[in-house]
């Protein structure tokens, strides 16, 4: 099930491409990159039933021990609650402000203005959903 916070970032998505707002468009795709990238398993982590094999026990009839089976590498991502995907964002925001900052200390008008609009979109899809009836 898609969260209320993942369908408001793809549907502001959908409309900056629409509207050709690259910024905007950028923005939004790495917010929900962030929260996908937080539904990960992490490296390592074994999907539920996988047992490790020993190198001892592969035939060379094996090709580097891969595995067999379709899915069965797969492993099932992780289901983060509202609170979780909201701190992803916030945490996007912070990263955009520090961005701001940076640029401006650096001369770069431009780019640290790009920053600040990033930061304000994203924190208004957070204000929107914080809101009653949001």
């Amino acid at each position: 099930m898609t969260s209320t916070l993942r369908t408001v970032l793809r549907s502001r998505l959908t409309t900056a491409m629409r509207e050709r707002d690259r910024s905007a468009v950028s923005v939004l795709r790495t917010a929900v990159a962030a929260i996908e990238n937080a539904e990960a398993v992490p490296v390592g982590d074994e999907p539920p039933g996988a047992a490790s094999t020993p190198a001892s026990a592969f035939t060379a009839s094996d090709v580097a021990g891969a595995a067999v089976g379709l899915g069965v590498t797969e492993a099932e991502r992780r289901r983060l609650d509202h609170a979780t995907e909201r701190s992803v964002v916030a945490l996007e925001v912070s990263s955009l402000v520090e961005a701001e900052t940076a640029y401006a200390a650096a001369g770069d008008r431009e780019r640290a203005r790009s920053a600040a609009h990033g930061a304000a979109l994203l924190q208004s899809v957070l204000d929107e959903l914080d809101r009653p009836g949001g």
